[in-house]
């Protein structure tokens, strides 16, 4: 079966809306916003419901002058900030232009290795020298594949995932290239990125944003950041401070 191209991919945009503002206020902390100098250039990739690219454009505090890409406008707010359509990984805009680059969940959609690698020297050129970037990319290694939900679909060699989708019915093609931890940051090594990764932090901060205080959210608070540190190659989720190495 032929694979498809960039166009041919599927979305799979989160359109939650109320999902989407928490995941705005996690990066505006994660990437520490408020202590940059204002106003700040952004560019969103991949914005799907627009709702990340809102909350920053319409901050109370940060003065944000927004723009948002994606290869299809499936957008539900659409107020306060520039959309403009991509075809491919190409960006449209001049070298050094953003103070913050947001790419989240999107370089496992854009291709193989090489239009990954692509994706990632996109964001170097167009993020100024003094920019900052996040990076969130699911792990090959999670145990369910979050776009399709099934167990183990991305743990399985490319020649049998498309095959397991069709046999739940699922789909035809997986269209999806999640990367594990050394993938990732070897592709960041190549592109010219200093990083941090993030994804002890950001879990914490996501419980806290959320307010939930269950037995799972109980246990992994009394977790020390140590044991996280030695669980990063099995997070379910990758994420990652990015800066251009000059």
């Amino acid at each position: 079966m032929e694979e498809p191209n960039f166009r041919d991919r599927r979305p799979h945009a989160a359109l939650n809306l109320h999902s989407r503002r928490l995941k705005a206020m996690k990066i505006e902390r994660l990437l520490d916003l408020a202590l940059k100098a204002q106003p700040l250039k952004m560019l969103e990739i991949g914005t799907g419901s627009g709702g990340i690219a809102h909350y920053f454009a319409k901050h109370p505090m940060l003065q944000c002058e927004v723009v948002a890409v994606d290869v299809v406008d499936q957008r539900l707010l659409k107020c306060g900030y520039e959309f403009k359509m991509v075809e491919n990984s190409k960006l449209p805009f001049n070298d050094g232009y953003f103070e913050v680059v947001i790419t989240n969940h999107v370089i496992e959609h854009v291709g193989d290795r090489n239009e990954q690698r692509n994706h990632l020297s996109e964001l170097r050129r167009v993020m100024n020298e003094k920019g900052v970037g996040y990076l969130a990319v699911p792990n090959r290694w999670m145990l369910v594949e979050p776009h399709y939900h099934l167990a183990f679909l991305s743990w399985l060699p490319h020649r049998l995932r498309s095959s397991y989708l069709r046999a739940t019915g699922r789909g035809t093609y997986y269209d999806c290239e999640p990367l594990s931890l050394n993938k990732i940051e070897r592709l960041l090594d190549e592109t010219g990125f200093r990083y941090e990764n993030l994804c002890t932090r950001a879990l914490r901060e996501t419980i806290e944003l959320e307010g939930r205080q269950g037995l799972a959210e109980t246990l992994i608070s009394k977790i020390s950041d140590r044991v996280f540190e030695r669980l990063l190659p099995l997070m379910p989720t990758l994420i990652y401070r990015i800066e251009r190495i000059s």
